[in-house]
């Protein structure tokens, strides 16, 4: 698991740099522990009182079409996987209880069958920014992922 990447993934690249192209400047969250936010979100938008987080629906647990339990060490991975969802789940609790607004973005609504058009979901995402909502999650089209949030 040490060759699969954290941080700076395709699909955070890709984010980023719709959300820049648009005029959205962010921050990255900290590496160190004692500054990092509680989920340690993946783009921070001070200005907008928002953090994004963009969920691998594997790693996450997300129910949809992406997500499958493994068939091998199924104790090992139903133990990580819901332990991954059990912090996901307080990271946002703190995050809310703090003032973040907060915006997930799951894999399944960037790639694979259910994906939105790339500019569609960049527009769902500016939309929210301005917005004065405090929670969404971006679910592939036609997914309904009940363990979201």
């Amino acid at each position: 698991m040490s060759g699969i990447r954290g941080r700076n993934t395709k699909p955070e690249m890709l984010i980023r740099s719709a959300l820049h192209g648009r005029g959205f400047r962010f921050r990255l969250p900290p590496q160190k522990k004692k500054n990092q936010l509680p989920g340690n979100p993946d783009i921070k938008l001070p200005k907008h009182n928002a953090v994004i987080f963009i969920n691998g629906c594997f790693w996450h647990g997300h129910n949809c079409h992406l997500f499958k339990w493994p068939s091998t060490r199924e104790d090992f991975w139903r133990q990580k996987i819901e332990g991954n969802i059990a912090r996901d789940r307080q990271a946002i609790q703190t995050l809310s209880e703090q003032g973040w607004r907060i915006l997930i973005i799951w894999e399944c609504s960037i790639r694979g069958r259910t994906r939105f058009d790339f500019n569609e979901l960049i527009a769902i995402v500016t939309e929210w920014l301005i917005s004065d909502d405090s929670l969404l999650s971006i679910e592939g089209e036609g997914e309904n992922g009940d363990n979201s949030l």
